[in-house]
């Protein structure tokens, strides 16, 4: 049995005289006595349908059982609408089918929402009826671009030479920054797989197997909190290159973008990728991480700072600590309860408060005013630009916590301002450091992961003077949103060796967690490097969307849960009885 011969969205002015069949859903159906209209809806579009009584007076009976979202087949003749009945407003506005058969292939209820693109409904009823959202044009193009995307890569990275390689989901546990899935053995009582957060151990592995250019469109894991740009299954562009070096990398994923870009889109990217290192990116914009389609650089004032005559800025300079600003363009008209507005954004990050500086014409308003002669505030004023009308906020604490605070800071005065954050900004952030300390576990940990090549000059530094190195890292970053991260990666078996003992790994740790991958390393090792890229965050961006869950097709709500399947769920004790597993 035939459906269709033609699509919703092709049916156009070319398709006038001819007859067609056509299949989908009943988006909207509106009786007029004599005559009945249907909006069908298929993946490409809608079209009008017509059921005339007096022309076909059986099947414009049949057509007055249709409702909503009921799945029919309709048969009939493409006609011109008449000038005064044409929808300018729909790719199909200017013709209709004229019905002569209609096939009800199945009813429906009448749904909890209907799916138009522009819904009021609460996501978690969503995505418990997720097949019905789906059917919205908007869900449809997201995951349509999703596809278009995912095959401009591989097209690229085949050009390019890459292999299409899958790597293990059952694997062995290794720290990795987050949380691991676990899968019991049922083979082999009390013993555990994780599901991978990264397929690193096993690319790294391919490159010494003589692979040499690997990618994989890879499903990650990590339990962790959720938010809007973050799921706990997800998919990434992971990529492995062997004989190359940082630009190496950087200019094919450039290009790959430029490909994915041009061909889904239709836009032409500027390269190269700005870049800039992360102590830049950190003093100057306050994130690894930033926006750069606005302005509002962060200053430092420290120097200046130190010279005034005021505890605050005295001290903080004294114990190590900096003092930043931040000039608000057109600020200047922010009242005080604004700018405590502002200061409880940058609190997130541990900021103490702001101290607001009000350029006004010929004079400034400012509890630091009577602190300073009117040289040390024209050169305050001076170092961030300022000018009548603007306002300057400064922040006084350690870089740690100054940092990221005039990194929020800034954001929420872009947001404030209504600066406008238009076109698309990528950037590479590199030489992030190699360790960071943790103050709660008091020792080093890699701020990548432990596999990242450090720019060191001998061993003896990663143990004289660790948090001074930076690495052969690179984030890559599009409109404030981290994309993903890579790296060059160790090749020296010695280096390897020194950095896991620089992380406080013994050889029993290293051996437990590692062994195989040391091993292999003695067994020739090339130089190379890599990188994963979020997939679900690139198209989210792409589609214009503000969450990831709206570019996945069945992703978890901000708890983990799934609506629709109601995941996580208990499951029968015979299971865990299998598994050697009792539950508290």
């Amino acid at each position: 049995m035939a459906y269709r011969d033609e699509w919703c969205g092709n049916v156009r002015d070319d398709s006038v005289g001819k007859r067609v069949q056509v299949a989908g859903w009943v988006r909207r159906r509106r009786d007029h006595g004599g005559l009945i209209f249907i909006d069908l809806r298929d993946r490409t579009g809608l079209v009008q349908l017509v059921f005339e009584q007096e022309s076909n007076p059986a099947v414009h009976d049949q057509a007055q059982e249709l409702r909503n979202e009921f799945v029919i087949s309709v048969t009939g003749t493409v006609v011109a609408r008449a000038p005064e009945m044409v929808n300018p407003n729909l790719p199909t506005g200017s013709v209709e089918i004229v019905a002569d058969g209609l096939q009800i292939l199945a009813a429906a209820k009448n749904p909890p929402f209907i799916p138009e693109d522009e819904l009021d409904v609460d996501e978690t009823l969503r995505l418990k009826y997720r097949y019905i959202d789906l059917r919205r044009a908007r869900m449809f193009h997201n995951i349509s671009l999703r596809h278009e995307v995912v095959q401009a890569v591989r097209r690229y990275l085949g050009d390019q030479g890459f292999l299409d390689v899958e790597t293990p989901i059952l694997t062995k546990s290794t720290p990795e920054g987050a949380r691991d899935f676990l899968v019991p053995s049922r083979l082999q009582p009390g013993k555990f797989y994780a599901l991978p957060q990264s397929p690193q151990l096993f690319k790294q592995l391919l490159m010494i197997g003589g692979v040499e250019r690997y990618y994989q469109i890879a499903r990650a894991f990590r339990d962790e909190d959720l938010r809007a740009d973050r799921q706990l299954e997800h998919t990434q562009i992971d990529i492995e290159m062997s004989f190359i070096d940082e630009e190496d990398i950087q200019a094919l994923v450039e290009g790959m973008f430029a490909a994915a870009f041009k061909q889904t889109l239709g836009v032409e990217l500027q390269r190269p990728f700005r870049r800039l290192t992360y102590v830049d990116a950190m003093a100057r914009y306050g994130s690894d991480k930033p926006d750069l389609r606005f302005g509002l650089e962060i200053a430092d004032v420290s120097d200046l700072a130190g010279a005034i005559d005021f505890r605050l800025f005295a001290e903080t300079v004294q114990a190590g600590g900096v003092v930043r600003g931040i000039c608000a363009t057109g600020g200047g008209r922010f009242s005080r309860k604004d700018v405590d507005d502002l200061a409880a954004e940058a609190a997130v990050f541990g900021a103490k408060g702001l101290l607001p500086v009000w350029i006004e014409e010929g004079s400034v308003r400012s509890p630091l005013q009577k602190f300073t002669t009117p040289e040390q505030m024209q050169s305050l004023i001076a170092r961030l630009d300022g000018h009548p009308g603007d306002l300057l906020l400064f922040v006084a604490d350690q870089k740690a916590v100054a940092e990221p605070s005039l990194g929020a800071l800034r954001l929420a005065l872009a947001t404030r301002l209504g600066i406008e954050r238009e076109g698309w900004c990528f950037a590479w952030v590199v030489d992030f450091p190699m360790f960071e300390y943790d103050e709660r576990e008091k020792r080093l940990k890699a701020q990548h992961h432990p596999f990242t090549k450090p720019r060191l000059e001998r061993l003896e530094d990663l143990v004289e003077r660790p948090l001074e190195l930076g690495t052969y890292a690179y984030d890559l970053v599009l409109n404030g949103v981290e994309l993903g991260s890579g790296s060059l990666r160790i090749s020296d078996p010695a280096l390897q060796e020194a950095v896991f003992s620089a992380l406080g790994l013994t050889a029993e740790d290293i051996e437990a967690k590692f062994g195989f991958l040391v091993e292999a390393m003695d067994y020739g090792i090339p130089p190379h490097g890599g990188i994963g890229l979020g997939l679900d965050r690139t198209v989210m961006l792409m589609a214009g969307e503000s969450s990831i869950r709206d570019v996945i097709a069945f992703p978890k709500t901000a708890s983990g849960s799934c609506p629709l399947t109601d995941a996580p769920s208990k499951v029968v004790v015979e299971q865990l009885r299998e598994l050697h597993i009792r539950t508290t």
